[in-house]
């Protein structure tokens, strides 16, 4: 990519720098921290005993119409120097078991190729209102700069008829928006493939409030899941 990401590691409080614990990455995340208060409820949830302690790598895009439009640049990147990069400064036990990825609208998308990349990167998924766009349900985003790349890259998810690698994810997507159809369409093909899917449709369109509304229970739910056996 020729290029540096800007990323925030926190920890859940007491725990040392070297101790390997579960870790959440977060596309966006500077954003969720500061308009969703993400890291304050993965604070209580762990000082409650709800999540294990862990740790979020909270990681900001670099011109994130390009990166997180199906980017095989950056999926490579993200596989092979940006997770073994947190994992010096953020050891994590058991390779991608306890390793979870999540993102919105484009980078919801991203975290999803990535892992049809390279199924080794993470053990679950947290994806909100997905820029999953094809032609038949997005005509309206035609313009869009990645749009024939991100529609090649979802009809290969949409058809395939089975998955090796499938893991538990969790999907969002507002009610009110343009991306459900294919927020839709998109869980059904997971679903037909063998992945723990769950879709959470909430009353909401697409922004930060929304999104917010659906992490307790649903993000704190797949975490216990797939971390705690919960």
């Amino acid at each position: 990519m020729r290029t540096k990401l800007r990323a925030l590691i926190w920890t859940t409080p007491g725990r040392t720098a070297d101790e390997p614990l579960p870790l959440l990455v977060v596309h966006d995340g500077p954003e969720y921290n500061e308009f969703s208060d993400l890291l304050k409820l993965l604070q209580l949830r762990a000082s409650d005993g709800t999540l294990p302690a862990m740790r979020a790598a909270l990681v900001a895009p670099h011109d994130r119409d390009q990166t997180y439009s199906a980017s095989a640049a950056y999926a490579r990147a993200l596989s092979y120097e940006i997770l073994p990069a947190l994992d010096k400064l953020a050891p994590t036990p058991h390779g991608r078991r306890m390793r979870a990825g999540m993102g919105a609208s484009l980078g919801a998308l991203s975290m999803l190729h990535v892992h049809r990349n390279n199924p080794a990167t993470f053990g679950a998924l947290y994806l909100q209102s997905g820029s999953y766009f094809r032609q038949r349900y997005d005509k309206q985003e035609s313009g869009f700069v990645r749009f024939g790349r991100i529609s090649r890259f979802m009809g290969r998810v949409l058809t395939a008829d089975e998955w090796a690698h499938p893991i538990p994810v969790t999907m969002t997507c507002g009610t009110a928006e343009e991306n459900l159809k294919n927020n839709r369409a998109t869980a059904d093909a997971l679903r037909r493939q063998g992945y723990d899917i769950e879709l959470v449709e909430n009353r909401d369109a697409h922004n930060w409030i929304g999104w917010r509304d659906t992490f307790d229970p649903h993000l704190i739910d797949l975490l216990r899941k797939v971390w705690l056996g919960a």
